[in-house]
């Protein structure tokens, strides 16, 4: 497939990117700025929050990923993008905030989540609610609560919208398995205009 990636030059981008070229798609990544880092793809210089300049650079793609920080975004924007391009489908690298930490408890709304996490979280929130009230065909991956750098090893579970922990109680999931879980989406949909979480 032809795959546009917004927020190319992030780190958890470079394990998709990864992964994409491996299995034999065409990325071509987008990012406002250069990068410290060259995500070794063709990239395209597109501020998300212009709907004009993005639905430029993701015309002609089969699905459009964003990973990207959802402070510096505007999903109405990407969205409109989304439309003018003709891009049928879109998956989304989310945050663990809007999943439930108990029954009816979402994780943003825990006592102990440090205040400088709080607007990235809101962010995810009213870009899944946004994704929910359109018309798009959409996917929303949330990452365990602890998602970092790590290897790929294919072994993780898939849930809903529940924070899942392990055996320990702790819920982590690297950057590397979360990318096989959303090429595999990519590959073969069974998330269709859902969320769903993974953590191992």
């Amino acid at each position: 497939m032809k795959v546009a990636l917004l927020g190319a030059t992030g780190k958890a981008a470079a394990r998709l990117i990864a992964e994409l070229t491996l299995r034999g798609h065409q990325v071509t990544g987008i990012a406002r700025k250069a990068g410290e880092s060259d995500p070794g793809v063709p990239l395209v210089f597109a501020d998300a929050n212009d709907a004009a300049a993005l639905a430029a650079a993701i015309e002609g793609h089969d699905a459009l990923i964003v990973s990207a920080r959802f402070v510096s975004i505007d999903a109405a924007a990407i969205l409109d993008a989304l439309k003018q391009a003709g891009v049928p489908r879109i998956l989304v690298v989310g945050g663990a905030g809007t999943l439930e930490a108990a029954p009816g408890v979402l994780v943003i709304d825990l006592p102990n989540i440090p205040e400088a996490f709080l607007p990235e979280m809101r962010g995810g929130q009213a870009f899944l609610a946004a994704l929910k009230a359109s018309d798009a065909d959409w996917t929303f991956l949330s990452p365990a609560a602890t998602f970092v750098p790590g290897e790929c090893t294919g072994r993780y579970r898939l849930g809903g919208d529940a924070l899942m922990r392990d055996a320990n109680g702790e819920s982590r999931i690297s950057y590397e398995d979360l990318a096989k879980a959303m090429v595999d989406e990519l590959e073969e949909p069974h998330h269709s205009r859902e969320r769903f979480s993974i953590a191992y």
